[in-house]
C-alpha cells in the first residue's frame, strides 16, 4: 500500500510531474473553494522537501546512467504492465469499445513487443489511454470533494483518494509484491523503481515552474485541470471549466504585482 500511495504521489503531486501533464495547458486563477488549505500547504511543504531531499536526486542519478532509448523502453515496460488497470476501469466506467482497445494494446505490447518492452501497439493505432478508478467515480456522478494533499501521495480530492486502494486489486505491480516475501522487502523494488522512472520523466519540464508566484496553487488548479480533462476525454463542458477558474472578474494588475513581488522574494535558481 505503501509503494501504491507513493506511486499516484509521483504521478500527483511532487514537484515536476503535473508540469510534464500540463504542458502546453494554461492553469487560470484558482477556485477558492480550498477548505483545507492550511493543512494542505503544509503537506505540500513536506512533499516539496522531501522530493529535494530524496526522490529528485535519485531519478536524477538515474537520468545520468541511462540513455534516453533505455528510459523509453523501461517506460514501455512500465506502461504496459499498469494496462490491467486501464482496462479494469473501463469495464467499470461502462466503456466495452475501450476495454478492447486496451485489452488488444495489452496482448499486442505483451507478446510482439516482447513483455512491453517496446510498443508496436500505437504503430498500429492502439495508443495508450490510461484511466484510474477516480475517473470511474466522476462517470458514475460521484462529486469531486475538497482538494487534498497527502504525505507521499501528492495531490488528489476526496473522491480520487479512493483509486489508491481500489486501482492496487488490478495492478500486477501489486500482485508481484503480495505474492512474494524476500528479505529487506525486495518484493517492493519494482514498484519502486516504477516510481523513479516516473519522476525522471518530469525533471525536463521543472523550468516551466520558475516564476510562479505560489507553486502551491500551482499545482492545485492544475490537478483539478488534469482531472477534468481525463473525466471527459480532453473536451470538458465550458460550465465546469468555468467553474474550475473562478470567477472572471478578477483583478489583473493584483495579480501581476503579487507575481512580480514573490519574484522578487524568490529570484529563479539554475543548477
Amino acid at each position: 500500500m505503501r509503494a501504491i500511495a507513493l506511486r499516484h504521489g509521483l504521478k500527483t503531486g511532487l514537484p515536476g510531474l503535473l508540469v510534464l501533464i500540463l504542458m502546453g495547458c494554461t492553469v487560470a486563477k484558482p477556485r477558492s473553494d480550498d477548505p483545507w488549505e492550511g493543512f494542505n500547504r503544509k503537506m505540500y511543504a513536506f512533499n516539496d522537501a522531501t522530493d529535494k531531499a530524496v526522490i529528485r536526486p535519485i531519478a536524477s542519478g538515474y537520468r545520468k546512467i541511462t540513455s534516453s532509448n533505455v528510459r523509453r523502453v523501461v517506460s514501455n515496460f512500465y506502461d504496459n504492465i499498469k494496462m490491467p488497470i486501464t482496462i479494469a476501469n473501463n469495464v467499470l466506467q461502462g466503456d466495452p469499445r475501450r476495454a478492447a482497445r486496451n485489452t488488444g494494446r495489452f496482448l499486442v505490447n505483451t507478446t510482439v513487443g516482447f513483455v512491453g518492452l517496446f510498443d508496436p501497439a500505437s504503430e498500429m493505432s492502439l495508443p495508450l489511454d490510461e484511466t484510474d478508478f477516480g475517473v470511474t467515480l466522476a462517470k458514475w456522478g460521484v462529486p469531486d470533494g475538497p482538494f487534498l494533499v497527502l504525505p507521499l501521495v501528492g495531490s488528489t480530492t476526496v473522491r480520487d483518494f479512493w483509486r489508491l486502494p481500489v486501482d492496487q486489486y488490478f495492478d500486477p505491480l501489486h500482485w508481484y509484491a503480495q505474492e512474494h516475501d524476500f528479505r529487506y522487502n525486495a518484493e517492493y523494488l519494482p514498484s519502486v523503481f516504477y516510481l523513479v522512472t516516473l519522476r525522471a520523466r518530469g525533471i525536463e519540464a521543472e523550468g516551466l515552474l520558475e516564476g510562479v508566484y505560489d507553486p502551491y496553487v500551482f499545482y492545485r488548479d492544475a490537478y483539478r485541470q488534469r482531472r477534468l480533462y481525463e473525466i471527459f476525454d480532453g473536451q470538458p463542458p465550458a460550465e465546469y471549466i468555468e467553474q474550475m477558474q473562478g470567477v472572471n472578474d478578477e483583478d489583473v494588475d493584483k495579480l501581476l504585482e503579487e507575481q512580480h513581488q514573490y519574484e522578487k522574494k524568490h529570484p529563479p535558481q539554475h543548477e
